[in-house]
């Protein structure tokens, strides 16, 4: 989320596990077999598809969205129980896509970590997504439990998970993982944009403690404990490997993508790392920010916020000038956006299946969370069956869809719950 390819977010940073693991070639239908399909039957069976299989998104920043969407009386002016004008979710696109559980990001900007506050910023925004639920009982419900996510299906309501991102929301007190838990909790994304408490993150070039820190370790085996999902999304690469030699329990990447198509891009994982979430049991869950899947989108965007930096600095200027805002404006009129195409987002489905097979991929879109980045035919949540639709292209089997849907995620957060299980009877 916030996913530092978000405009403003990018020029402020330049201002400052017991199931068996199928092996790679796994797929009933080997990825790039063209589908004996007509375009019109495809589509069809990926809209069935979507609608009948139970679809789990990793990362919608929601919450955060909302939080932002606030008057100066402090109401939220956004209703998501109707089809929205603004933003990628809503309970109506939601059910057009077929997505029935989405994680809702608890996100903690990562100011919070010095300034305080970072655990009532979380509080507060599951606060708020309680409040959705309650106010629109016939239309969301909140889940908890793999249990619960399956029930969902064929309910006709959304169900609501919630997913901390940034561990900076723990306060440095380990306690606080229980009350996160207790809170329904069921994923923690260990950092954010810069290193905290628990460890280095992919975006900050301090690397302050060269992986997991004493405390972050102490976080990992307290999240295997209670049942938490720990989220490797953000992460160094040295705090990735740090969590992968202890972790007791399969980890997700709630919302990365394939750093093969984006050479230099730590934020994504590289083919080793993804190999390891495999034979770990994991799932990758892949983002489909433009900037996360296509190498030109990414130089497109550092091009564009070099120039915008030059300007604000020759001028003395801050970004949300007006003069700013102006010239931000011309600029992109002149240079259009370079968006990736969900061709793109299948091509990274296909490496991590080349690499880990076919148990190790999902979607984590990051809806709301990436701004106008998305890719052509996939700008929000009632786009899923176009994604479904260019994967059965390719050959993939409805049982693979099905997998990659929930099957994998499910099989993880169950996993997870297991570990917990065997580990509090040990106690």
């Amino acid at each position: 989320m916030r996913s530092c390819c978000v405009l403003g977010l990018l020029v402020a940073s330049v201002l400052g596990c017991t199931a068996s693991q199928s092996p790679a070639n796994s797929m009933t239908t080997a990825p790039g077999k063209v589908a004996e399909e007509e375009p019109r039957e495809l589509s069809a069976r990926a809209m069935e598809l979507a609608q009948k299989t139970l679809f789990v998104d990793g990362h919608i920043d929601l919450p955060y969205r909302l939080e932002a969407s606030r008057d100066e009386a402090g109401a939220i002016t956004e209703d998501v129980t109707v089809r929205t004008d603004k933003g990628d979710f809503d309970y109506v696109r939601s059910r057009a896509g077929g997505l029935d559980v989405p994680f809702m990001s608890i996100y903690v900007p990562a100011k919070y970590q010095n300034e305080g506050g970072a655990k009532a910023v979380a509080d507060g925004l599951i606060d708020m997504v309680e409040d959705l639920a309650k106010r629109a009982p016939d239309k969301f419900e909140m889940v908890q439990t793999t249990a619960q996510t399956r029930a969902i299906l064929g309910t006709g309501k959304v169900g609501l998970a919630l997913g901390i991102e940034n561990g900076a929301a723990l306060e440095s007190d380990l306690k606080n993982v229980d009350h996160f838990f207790k809170r329904g909790v069921r994923y923690i994304t260990l950092t954010h944009s810069k290193d905290n408490a628990i460890c280095d993150s992919s975006y900050d070039d301090a690397r302050t403690h060269g992986g997991l820190t004493a405390f972050g370790k102490e976080v990992v085996v307290r999240m295997n404990t209670l049942g938490i999902m720990i989220d490797i999304s953000h992460v160094s690469d040295a705090a990735f490997y740090d969590v992968m030699k202890m972790t007791r329990a399969p980890v997700i990447a709630s919302h990365s993508s394939a750093r093969h198509f984006t050479p230099g891009f730590e934020r994504n994982m590289s083919d080793d790392m993804i190999r390891l979430v495999g034979e770990n049991k994991g799932v990758v869950m892949i983002n489909f920010g433009s900037t996360f899947i296509s190498a030109k989108s990414r130089e497109h965007s550092s091009a564009r916020r070099t120039v915008l930096r030059a300007f604000m600095d020759e001028r003395k200027l801050e970004w949300q000038d007006s003069e700013v805002q102006a010239y931000k404006e011309q600029y992109d009129a002149e240079n259009p956006f370079v968006y990736a195409d969900v061709k793109d987002v299948a091509d990274h489905i296909d490496h991590v299946v080349k690499i880990a097979g076919i148990d190790t991929v999902g979607f984590g879109s990051d809806f709301d969370g990436v701004g106008d980045t998305l890719p052509t035919n996939l700008k929000d949540a009632s786009m899923f069956p176009k994604l479904i639709e260019e994967l059965l292209r390719r050959g993939y089997s409805d049982s693979d869809i099905e997998k990659i849907c929930s099957g994998n995620v499910m099989r993880v957060w169950q996993n997870v719950e297991a570990v917990a299980e065997q580990l509090k009877d040990a106690q």
